[in-house]
């Protein structure tokens, strides 16, 4: 007999769904909890919220009845002083997600190659499989770095249309280095360079101008991180001038909400407040690095992120990660072979630090 699921893409049939993070409310609810009794570090938000500016721009919003600017003229005025990048070469998105998706939408046709490192983000692979596209993994090595001749012969085999890469990458807070990275603009293909944490690895370390002089290179960023929008979904990208008119193509007309436009821009306002809960987050993360090293099943990874990956010895760490859950403490797990010794923690502030190392330490021996 029929049924319309027949007339489903085999792409989208044949796919795995991407597992996202639970927010609050659901959360609570499946743990019987007040929210505020959950301590969420599985989703790498900023557990400092927005800044007060931001928050009073959400409050005064003028015209929520009335749809949004479909260029975001006012937003990415502010983004070009704000990146050096001229306002004609950014694109603002529904979080840096919808430019990744909108990326792949411009290249990747079925059939084609997006050349993927894991262990990363998975809605790279994620909206390649969408398009139909065949997603080519070239695995990280073991301490997370890039395998460059792996990737060259890859290249050189399959012709990929596109790479993506994370830096710092997500979950180990790694960072490509810039003779690594003039050697895959050398390559035939698209980079798509996420810097969905780079304002937590040092100032100077974004790439956001460099699209102004490679053509093959486009950088994403998002206000979920480091601005503390992640429920607001607020991103943009730097397009080279030959790619970035085709974006504008196929990008949803109002994409971007009053809300979340606004407090965009509320945030680049108040960059002195940002920048203070960065500060406050990096340093933390120093501390909660040091204060994991010190848990004998725990071995922390270095990160240049806004989170912690640390290998797990001695027990299974999807055991950990629920014992941790019973304490109402979050924390995420990877069910992937390269991952499946290890849970990332997120860095919170330093009340949370002291909860979540109270609690590792009073676990008892595997």
């Amino acid at each position: 007999m029929w049924t319309p699921a027949q007339l489903v893409r085999t792409a989208v049939l044949e796919m795995r769904a991407y597992t996202p993070i639970l927010p609050y409310e659901v959360l609570s609810a499946q743990l019987g909890c007040a929210p505020e009794d959950i301590l969420k570090l599985d989703a790498n938000e900023n557990l400092y919220g927005a800044v007060p500016a931001v928050r009073a721009a959400l409050g005064a919003l003028p015209y929520p009845h009335i749809y949004p600017d479909p260029e975001s003229r006012a937003l990415r005025s502010l983004l070009a002083q704000h990146t050096g990048v001229p306002a004609a070469q950014l694109v603002a998105g529904a979080g840096a997600d919808e430019l990744i998706d909108l990326t792949m939408r411009m290249l990747l046709d079925a059939g084609d190659v997006l050349l993927d490192c894991p262990p990363t983000f998975g809605m790279y692979a994620n909206c390649a499989h969408i398009q139909g596209a065949q997603v080519l993994a070239v695995p990280r090595r073991a301490d997370f770095s890039l395998d460059m001749p792996a990737l060259r012969a890859a290249v050189a085999q399959h012709k990929p249309k596109l790479l993506c890469l994370g830096s710092p990458n997500n979950p180990d807070g790694s960072q490509l280095a810039d003779a690594e990275l003039l050697q895959l603009l050398q390559l035939p293909l698209v980079l798509l360079l996420d810097e969905a944490y780079i304002d937590f690895a040092g100032a100077g370390a974004s790439r956001i101008t460099w699209p102004l002089r490679h053509a093959n290179l486009v950088v994403l960023r998002t206000f979920s991180k480091s601005a503390g929008l992640a429920g607001l979904r607020a991103g943009y990208g730097a397009f080279p001038a030959a790619l970035v008119e085709h974006v504008w193509k196929i990008k949803p007309p109002y994409n971007l909400s009053v809300a979340a436009d606004a407090a965009a821009r509320a945030a680049l306002a108040a960059m002195p407040a940002v920048q203070a809960h960065v500060d406050a987050i990096v340093a933390e993360r120093a501390r909660l690095a040091a204060g994991l090293a010190q848990v004998p099943y725990l071995q922390p990874i270095p990160s240049a992120a806004n989170f912690v990956l640390c290998r797990v010895t001695g027990r299974p760490a999807q055991q950990l990660q629920a014992q941790l859950a019973q304490q109402r403490i979050l924390v995420r797990y990877f069910d992937k072979p390269a991952l499946r010794d290890c849970v990332r923690i997120s860095v919170g502030q330093p009340a949370h630090t002291d909860r979540l190392l109270q609690a590792l330490h009073a676990l008892p021996a595997a």
